[in-house]
């Protein structure tokens, strides 16, 4: 018989928890606070220029056509979906790398910067496909609930890869240090250093390089209306502008929700918001984590966020361009080992309409730039427009062209707009870091050890940070509910 479940946030754990649970013969209502879906996947569109403000990489296409799959769907019912060639330019001081759509252009790229470089590169990626298989088919659809979930045939002969580092492995094959920060960036989207993140998370290589950079048509918000299409097809009911205030406990037992001081009765209550604001909507009792444990939890960082309005075409950017011309480990200090606003940031930049044109009007370029930085620091607007001014200069001498004159609008967003919108914990970005310790078993658990009926979903808990990841936390989590609650 199915349950009355309550989904609070409408990310992209929450909207798909709520399509497996809806499928399930569930009756199931999202409430979000703000006045659209999508969590830190919202839109804007201002003066015909189209801006994803969080996420803006699509990786593991594999990932997305398994959750649509589930549903006797694909993506391609949804949006379009292009790879993009090339993936993505890295701004060094001295040099652009250029990142092809497949591994014989990268192999050739690497060659070009360091000669012979390309026999351990096919030998590194096919160690990180190995351990993409192991971890999309095997460990990150494990609850978390149990450390034996990880001890497998295929994990208990790889252990040791949990006990190296990416940065170990990484410099152990590779000397040039243009190449190096190549091979480690893509570990920054599991929110940790290099030097923090087990090995075996290397398969975020084999996503980068096997499997390629794509972009749905219109934007990333593409894949947040796909998945409110389908939630609604399955019967789910959303409620926009519907801020939960309290989760209501009765004989230890979630029995309703609090949402714009009216009460909601539900069998079963669902966060898919930040985990430890979620924690905060319960009386202190049935708390499970303590400020305490919150504050020595590795977060990953936050950003300052720049949406950007050009009005002439950009030239020498890509879709995708990373600006490592400064000192990588130094910034990453600044982010996690001394937590400070940076000397000499590293940033990113995103052009998606050099490739979609539906993103900006004609003979224009919409331009999305984020810097990361710790959570919790100060954000003025004094700052936010100090660093702008750092970076856009940067833009221009690697870029050799001015574009200050041809700024339309710019739009910011920082920590505070985090804390506001998405009661982030101190304004983080991606959630908690993937470290060792903070790993599978060890994240915050997706069913309440203290209330019954009340689960967790999202990038506080398992898998961890990322789109992907989010979609499965989502499966998860209805598993969890269809096996113990139904």
């Amino acid at each position: 018989m199915g349950k009355t479940i309550s989904i609070i946030g409408s990310g992209f754990s929450a909207l798909s928890a709520s399509c497996y649970l809806a499928q399930a013969g569930h009756a199931v209502s999202i409430y979000e606070k703000n006045s659209t879906v999508g969590g830190r996947a919202r839109q804007l569109i201002k003066d015909g220029f189209t801006f994803d403000m969080g996420p803006s990489w699509y990786w593991m296409p594999d990932v997305f056509e398994k959750f649509f799959n589930d549903f006797k769907k694909t993506s391609s019912d949804y949006y379009q979906l292009d790879k993009l060639d090339p993936a993505y330019k890295i701004f060094f001081s001295d040099d652009v790398i250029t990142i092809g759509d497949h591994m014989d252009k990268i192999c050739k790229e690497f060659e070009r910067i360091e000669a012979g470089s390309s026999v351990p590169l096919r030998k590194f990626i096919a160690k990180a496909q190995d351990h993409y298989n192991i971890a999309i088919n095997e460990v990150v659809l494990k609850p978390g609930l149990s450390p034996f979930e990880l001890v497998t045939k295929e994990t208990i002969t790889r252990v040791d890869r949990f006990f190296r580092t990416i940065s170990s492995d990484v410099r152990k094959n590779f000397k040039n240090p243009k190449l190096i920060s190549t091979l480690e960036f893509p570990v920054l989207f599991l929110g940790a250093k290099p030097e923090a993140t087990p090995s075996f998370y290397s398969f975020m290589n084999f996503a980068d390089f096997g499997l390629g950079t794509w972009h749905p048509k219109g934007g990333m918000y593409e894949i947040v209306k796909a998945l409110k299409s389908l939630a609604e097809s399955l019967g789910v009911s959303i409620h926009t502008n519907s801020n939960v205030e309290k989760i209501n406990v009765k004989n230890k037992t979630a029995v309703s929700i609090t949402v714009n001081g009216n009460i909601i009765p539900s069998d079963i209550v669902i966060s898919g918001a930040d985990y430890q604001h979620s924690e905060t909507l319960l009386d202190t009792p049935y708390r499970q984590y303590n400020a305490k444990y919150w504050e020595s939890r590795t977060f990953a960082p936050s950003s300052l966020l720049f949406y950007i309005g050009f009005n002439k075409k950009l030239q020498q950017v890509e879709h995708h361009n990373l600006f490592f011309d400064t000192d990588f480990k130094a910034h990453a200090e600044d982010i996690y080992d001394q937590p400070k606003w940076p000397n000499d940031p590293l940033f990113y930049a995103n052009f998606p309409s050099v490739t979609d044109k539906s993103m900006a009007p004609d003979n224009c370029e919409t331009g999305f730039f984020l810097i990361p930085i710790a959570p919790g620091l100060e954000d003025t607007p004094e700052l936010r427009q100090q660093y702008f001014d750092i970076i856009i200069n940067r833009f221009e001498k690697r870029t050799q062209q001015r574009v200050q004159e041809s700024i339309l609008f710019k739009e910011s967003y920082c920590i505070k707009d985090f804390v506001d919108d998405y009661n982030s914990y101190k304004g983080n970005a991606y959630g908690m870091a993937n470290t060792l310790m903070q790993t599978a078993f060890l994240r915050p658990k997706l069913k309440s050890k203290k209330v019954n009926q009340l689960y967790f979903t999202g990038q506080l808990t398992v898998p961890g940070p990322g789109v992907p990841p989010a979609l499965i936390s989502g499966k998860l989590v209805a598993d969890l509910i269809n096996k113990y609650e139904v």
